[in-house]
């Protein structure tokens, strides 16, 4: 039998690993630059901008004796942010109060009777509703979901059971889910599907969000590298099987 090259019996030693040119060299340390640097750089510019673009808006309406720019001619980037802070603090404070609720209600019904502003006016203060009093507000788990065919699976977020007359024309065994978009996921759409429909993953809502935010190229570490039986199993499969383990 014929030895090969680089076998250590045949006496021929294996060729040595081609040493990178200066030019891969160099390339490779400015990429392996950028990814650290790029994050760091976009969120400095965005706190930036939004700190620029409150204070565009908000010292105008300011009056010279309490603006820095009166006493110093340097300019304070993040005064109208402060000013904003201690504004909307002032307010929440005095609208706690009788009169300040009166004024509250006052301003409502004044807004909600006025056509076209009624609906931004009940769409906008539903959602900051939500958003601060509910503290339970908030997706359940990942899931995927076959959309927008078969054999085509997608991420989505479990916002909640059917409820109301949804569960009514539907029934409770549906759930709402929220499919985002990418690399967007602030925006999307609602779809109810049945619980024993979508397939549970272990991964966290913020995994799942910065998935979507990359476009699948980010994606979280696990276990096993091969989907396992357990984890194409439906949502109440997967619980049925979990109460017969436990009974």
């Amino acid at each position: 039998m014929a030895k090969k090259s680089g076998d250590p019996d045949s006496g021929l030693m294996a060729p040595e690993p081609k040493k990178p040119s200066l030019g891969a060299w160099l390339r490779g340390r400015f990429l392996a630059g950028m990814v650290i640097a790029a994050p760091i750089a976009i969120t400095f510019f965005v706190l930036q901008f939004l700190i620029n673009f409150i204070d565009n808006r908000v010292k105008p309406l300011l009056p010279p004796v309490i603006q820095p720019e009166t006493y110093t001619n340097i300019a304070i980037p993040g005064f109208g942010v402060i000013v904003m802070v201690v504004a909307l603090t002032v307010l929440g404070a005095v609208t706690t109060n009788l009169l300040g609720r009166s004024v509250v209600r006052g301003t409502d019904r004044l807004l909600s009777s006025v056509p076209i502003v009624r609906n931004v006016y009940a769409a906008f203060k539903q959602l900051v509703e939500v958003l601060t009093n509910n503290q339970q507000a908030s997706y359940d788990r990942v899931v995927m979901v076959e959309y927008p065919k078969a054999g085509s699976w997608c991420i989505g977020f479990v916002s909640s059971n059917a409820k109301g007359e949804i569960a009514h024309r539907l029934g409770r065994e549906f759930i709402g889910v929220f499919v985002p978009t990418t690399p967007n996921p602030t925006s999307g759409f609602l779809i109810y599907m049945k619980e024993s429909e979508c397939i549970e993953m272990d991964m966290s809502i913020e995994e799942g969000a910065k998935m979507i935010l990359s476009a699948g190229l980010v994606v979280p570490e696990y276990g096993t590298a091969e989907p396992s039986e357990q984890r194409s199993l439906p949502l109440a499969d997967k619980r049925t099987e979990k109460l017969s383990e436990e009974a």
